[in-house]
């Protein structure tokens, strides 16, 4: 792991004034020191950072996932940028009863938190034992479950992030174009192996199963969100849907059998079907009717035969039978889809038309010289802007503040904007480092340029840590997150590098519209 810049003599956090150290602290620093003994903390617009301790993240079954661990309320506050609001990506925002958001761990894996209201799981204990038993799975259909938060009345669930959407967005919400009919089998087929995953391993249960709970990972593949595998609260409620997509079953007892996670399986083969999110029970009468046509979303036209549709259709049909005994098991749905599956040889990314990093973002001369890797061109980026971002964060010294120490704390920066316009890059690491080490300002101007300073003379660690520290200073800051980016590429991190150069395009182009 990369480690943070050192601190300065006192351990400070390099910072002046003493409302700027308790913001920094408070958003970016829980559980956190920036100590030379402290491992790098990327944070971003729309992500935060948590604070691991090394020994903490131990690879658990699932390859490369860490094993399943608790979280404290603190660092998942500096996860989330202290839970806000730009970082909600459930369904109804901030009005849900669960919030979920997005966030970063310490070591760059991205997370999604589920944060629950505060009346569920009173009973921690119980909360804790339904947490690790879901903790435990570990497989690549599934957006796994890496850990959790049980502290006060907090209950929150910690998994893997998944950046390419929900299959409602992809099905019922597309901009460019509809999902393919080959992507569709896909997705039900990979739907049917997580529950059968799940069911052989002691979970077969699935609450509120529908098509916001199907996201798409960086390759474009859809997995089963974990969440859906704990109730959302304690008192049983599994169900937060219409009532017109509700198990039969559940409506008169109110409980979830494995059956009842059959029927919403059925009721989402219909939505790939369709296109649209048909009640059963209409959907149940068009084929009895065997009006089919108006059951198959038009933009499907040509892409399957009468044969595969038809099948589909018996599929969706025997997962809505009324009576609970009637319905398939995974296993036997894992059977009857595989013969369907069309294309597989092509990539989900290509299927998805997904570009691979993610869908591609506006360019601009910044984020066009980082992904060539034209030093020169960001260079001559970065003098014209001089200090212009620094307004809100590199703080000025008043008068008392004037001693013989503070003018030469401004002598070394200005010697050091002279080495850096005259591309003297090493005086210029050598000047940047005697300012920043005082301790008595802090701009993340001079982090950046020091990190580019880096980059000229090929030290790409140093240069990403100092993005960091520019980013923690000023999170918002679209420049910080494109020299992570190059240094990034600079340590063959291509997939990482990629997503911060996306982020920084992003803040940049809001920037830019504001």
């Amino acid at each position: 792991m990369p480690h943070m810049p050192r601190a300065g003599p006192n351990g400070d956090t390099l910072l002046a004034n003493e409302s700027l150290i308790k913001r920094l602290k408070d958003n970016f620093l829980m559980g956190c020191e920036f100590s030379r003994l402290c491992s790098c903390c990327r944070v971003t617009e729309s992500n935060g950072v948590i604070a691991e301790s090394d020994n903490v993240e131990e690879t658990g079954e699932g390859g490369d996932l860490p094993s399943f661990r608790e979280f404290s309320i603190d660092q998942l506050k500096t996860a989330t940028l202290g839970f806000s609001v730009e970082n909600i990506v459930s369904e109804h925002g901030e009005k849900a009863p669960n919030v979920v958001y997005k966030g970063e761990l310490r070591n760059q894996r991205r997370v999604a938190i589920k944060r629950f209201d505060k009346s569920a799981w009173p009973d921690s204990r119980q909360f804790l034992e339904e947490a690790r038993a879901v903790g435990h799975l570990r497989n690549p259909r599934l957006a796994n479950l890496l850990g959790c938060c049980c502290e006060g009345n907090e209950r929150m669930l910690v998994a893997e992030f998944m950046p390419n959407e929900t299959l409602a967005k992809h099905l019922f919400h597309w901009e460019t174009q509809p999902m393919k009919w080959a992507m569709r089998l896909r997705v039900a087929l990979y739907l049917a192996e997580a529950l059968e995953y799940c069911t052989n391993n002691g979970r077969a249960l699935y609450h509120d199963l529908h098509a916001y709970r199907i996201v798409f990972d960086e390759d474009a593949n859809p997995r089963l969100s974990c969440f859906g595998l704990m109730k959302n609260s304690r008192d049983g409620k599994s169900y937060s849907t219409n009532l017109a997509f509700t198990p039969p079953e559940y409506l008169r007892t109110g409980r979830v059998t494995p059956e009842s996670v059959m029927y919403s399986f059925g009721a989402l083969l219909l939505d790939l079907l369709s296109g649209k999110h048909i009640p059963p029970s209409h959907a149940l009468d068009l084929i009895r009717d065997r009006n089919l046509q108006m059951l198959t979303d038009s933009c499907l036209e040509g892409q399957f035969s009468a044969e595969d549709g038809t099948e589909l259709v018996r599929l969706a049909s025997r997962c809505l039978q009324y009576e609970p005994r009637d319905r398939p098991n995974p296993t036997s749905l894992v059977t009857a889809l595989l013969p369907l599956q069309k294309e597989t040889e092509v990539p989900s990314q290509v299927l998805m038309s997904i570009p691979q990093g993610g869908p591609s973002t506006p360019t601009t001369p910044l984020s066009d010289a980082c992904l060539r890797m034209d030093l020169t061109a960001i260079h001559d980026i970065l003098e014209k802007l001089a200090y212009k971002d620094d307004e809100g964060t590199a703080t000025e010294l008043s008068f008392h503040m004037w001693t013989s120490q503070m003018q030469d704390t401004l002598n070394s920066k200005k010697k050091g904007d002279v080495a850096f316009r005259h591309k003297e890059f090493k005086a210029a690491i050598e000047c940047y480092t005697q300012f920043i080490d005082v301790g008595t300002m802090v701009s993340p101007t001079v982090y950046a340029r020091r990190s580019l300073s880096h980059l000229m003379n090929d030290n790409p660690q140093e240069a990403l840590n100092d993005a960091v520290q520019a980013q923690v200073i000023s999170p918002n800051w679209y420049i910080a997150s494109y020299l992570q980016a190059v240094a990034l590429f600079a340590l063959g991190r291509e997939d990482e590098a990629r997503i911060a150069l996306k982020e920084g395009s992003v803040v940049e182009e809001k920037k830019n519209t504001t």
